[in-house]
């Protein structure tokens, strides 16, 4: 019985028109792909994405079964959430523009090197250990990959270095910049008295004004937001739409080290990162 060479030749056709260009082009688009649900992942959107996925797994089955009625049905309800998207996703959408504008879409550069990192971080955790033992009420905002120039432009504009001593001084009680956040950008801070969103999300009552502040701008971008209560000095700090409480100095410090400075990696990291997250 002859032996069937159809599928190798045809295989081999496919990979003959194969060239440099379409290999670069499937490395970006798969570069675009992992940034992509990168920025959704551990984000409200991911679950919603699952559900859209599950919605047109059911319409292939349920096409493939020739249940009209129930295709039409689903096929209806795809294109009214694809319509949705851009209103369901709009705080992943803006993250995504704006990393775009600012030409970090696919990487960031660091913005200290690691002696200044450490010097903000250590001036930074000696002003938040003092504020927190004299229960003085605090908003650090550090800013990171994305612009922050919306948020400083509601405060009053500073461009000073970072110390500790600097630091206190903003925060002093019954003064103008008390109330406010301090917007902080490499070793400067840019702003302070500055106005944040609040978040919509029900937490409990012990989270004041600021703790809510402090998650509403972590929801809308990438940035680490540093609170001291002026209820009982406890230090947290909110990231992505969480809040993480009763830190101490060393945790403070370990946390916002990576802040400051782009890490190092390499594939073999990239890799390890993938597969926790898988």
């Amino acid at each position: 019985m002859p032996l069937d060479f159809t599928m190798p030749v045809q295989f081999n056709g496919i990979l003959l028109t194969i060239g440099w260009h379409d290999i670069v082009d499937i490395l970006v688009v798969a570069a675009i792909l992992y940034k992509v649900y990168e920025m959704l992942a551990d984000t409200r959107a991911i679950t919603l994405v699952k559900g859209i996925l599950v919605l047109l797994g059911i319409t292939v089955v349920c096409s493939a079964l020739n249940l009209h009625a129930i295709s039409w049905l689903l096929q209806k309800t795809v294109t009214l959430l694809f319509v949705a998207l851009p209103i369901v996703f709009q705080p992943e959408l803006r993250r995504a523009l704006e990393h775009l504008g600012q030409g970090k879409f696919l990487g960031s550069s660091s913005m200290l090197n690691d002696e200044e990192a450490h010097s903000v971080v250590n001036e930074l955790a000696k002003a938040v250990k003092q504020l927190s033992h004299d229960k003085t009420g605090a908003l650090l905002v550090i800013e990171r990959d994305m612009g922050l120039n919306d948020i400083s432009a509601t405060g009053i504009q500073i461009d000073g270095l970072i110390t500790s001593d600097f630091l206190l001084n903003v925060f002093i009680p019954n003064t103008p910049l008390h109330d406010g956040a301090a917007v902080i950008r490499g070793k400067r801070l840019v702003a302070a008295g500055c106005l944040l969103p609040l978040t919509e999300k029900h937490f409990s009552t012990e989270l004041g004004t600021r703790h809510r502040a402090a998650i509403g701008l972590s929801e809308q971008c990438d940035a680490l937001i540093v609170v001291v209560s002026e209820e009982t000095g406890t230090i947290s700090i909110a990231e992505e739409g969480h809040i993480l409480r009763h830190l101490d100095i060393d945790t403070l410090k370990a946390m916002l080290q990576p802040a400051f400075i782009q890490p190092k990696t390499n594939i073999k990291d990239f890799l390890k990162n993938w597969r926790d997250r898988k």
